[in-house]
């Protein structure tokens, strides 16, 4: 049987979507629109169905009170679009390791009935490309009692462990819209002065990874005077293809892959969309191995950056809350963090502005809110990075750590954070900042 005989309408296939199920959605730049719109039409046919998902793109009005009872979200990295939703008990998060998702999947700690997904049409072969969004959306796919594919003709044919076959698939709708795009603002004076600072220590020849947000974009920026640069990474945008085309970035240098970007997902444009469809450059793999700190510590020169939403003086890196509010998730960060440790001449950078609400609070802070979560512990942490510089805290004592953080953070508030450190005793009571 053609794979065309199994084409059934968007409304079949919300159809048969039923009460008490849990169903994967695909996330990031791949979710799937028209499915999606179609279910939440008919929400009211169905009661306590578990929408599993990550980053989540477009609307959230599948998260509202008078749906909850209805289609509940269980999101493994919350987006914006659900943030809300989750912090006023609407939506669930559950706390995991980019690089363990898929174990929740291929070990039944989740089950899943379905799985809907977005494909690149099938090729002569019969085999379709999961695109910009492969991550965590194989794993579920081969675990799913039953794949559900939107068939995009947008959606570009990326190239690596990034394919499904038809027969798989045991339906598909036809869809023609196109993917959203991502293109991050350009970046502020702070995070410009935070790159140059980390852009000054990655050497010629490092393997890059650049985590969600304005400063690793910035940092890339920073680098166009570098050579031989490769990339190895959980996620990539434009500023990847721009540096492909200034010769920077060769991949000429990685230990493993040499040649290739290795990714797990895409953000970005369409212009980024078309440079990667059928380009050899890029091989898209599963976050259970590109997210796996023993692949990457393979890499020689291993960089990973990422940011945080506060600091303390001892190291303890906050990423994914504001106190007790659940702001986005521990992602890959740490995974990263790791794997970077533990490469030849790696290096690990956690990159933050220095204060917050313009210059009211500092990111530097005596302790971390009542309730944070602790991403990246103290033990893990090496480089700090604000604006006013960085600072490597691995293997410092705790008097060395405060010193050194104290030394990046905002001047307006080096005295409070000193006199708090004084009272705890980290450091000695007649020491002053010179």
């Amino acid at each position: 049987m053609s794979w065309t005989d199994r084409i059934i309408s968007v409304e079949d296939a919300a159809g048969m979507v039923k009460s008490g199920q849990r169903i994967f959605l695909t996330g990031n730049c791949s979710t799937p629109q028209a499915f999606l719109k179609a279910l939440v039409n008919r929400y009211q046919e169905v009661r306590e169905v578990q929408l599993v998902q990550l980053l989540g793109m477009g609307p959230g009005d599948y998260v509202t009170e008078e749906m909850a009872e209805h289609i509940r979200i269980n999101s493994l990295f919350i987006a914006p679009n659900i943030r809300k939703a989750v912090n006023e008990g609407l939506a669930d998060f559950t706390p995991v390791f980019l690089s363990e998702i898929p174990k929740l999947f291929r070990t039944g700690r989740l089950v899943l009935d379905m799985a809907v997904i977005q494909v690149s049409p099938p090729d002569k072969h019969g085999w379709c490309s999961y695109g910009v969004e492969i991550g965590v959306t194989k794993s579920a796919a081969e675990s799913a009692g039953m794949v559900i594919a939107e068939v995009n003709p947008n959606m570009p044919r990326t190239l690596g462990d990034s394919f499904i076959h038809v027969d798989k698939i045991h339906h598909f709708v036809e869809v023609d819209y196109d993917l959203p795009e991502l293109s991050p603002p350009p970046p502020s004076e702070e995070q410009n002065a935070i790159a140059s600072h980390i852009a000054e220590l990655i050497p010629n020849g490092a393997t890059l990874q650049l985590g969600i947000g304005g400063i690793p974009d910035a940092v890339l920026r920073q680098l166009t005077n570098h050579q031989n640069l490769g990339v190895h990474t959980e996620l990539f945008s434009d500023g990847v293809m721009d540096m492909i085309e200034l010769g920077v970035i060769t991949n000429a240098m990685k230990s493993i892959h040499p040649g290739k970007v290795v990714s797990g997902f895409v953000l970005g444009t369409k212009a980024l969309y078309d440079y990667i469809h059928d380009n050899p450059i890029f091989e898209l793999h599963p976050t259970e191995y590109v997210n796996n700190p023993f692949i990457i510590s393979q890499n020689f020169r291993m960089v990973s950056i990422n940011s945080a939403l506060e600091v303390d003086i001892t190291g303890q890196v906050c990423a994914d809350s504001i106190g007790p509010k659940f702001f986005s998730g521990v992602g890959g960060q740490l995974d990263f963090v790791r794997g970077a440790a533990r490469s030849e001449e790696g290096m690990t950078f956690i990159a933050l502005p220095s204060t917050a609400k313009k210059g009211q609070l500092s990111r530097i802070v005596p302790q971390l809110k009542p309730g944070a979560g602790v991403v990246t512990t103290r033990n893990d942490v090496h480089f700090i990075a604000t604006e006013f510089g960085v600072v490597d805290l691995w293997g410092r004592n705790i008097s060395e750590r405060v010193h050194a953080l104290v030394s990046i953070s905002h001047p307006d508030f080096r005295e409070e954070l000193l006199e708090y450190a004084r009272e705890q005793n980290y450091i000695s009571k007649i020491y002053s900042m010179s």
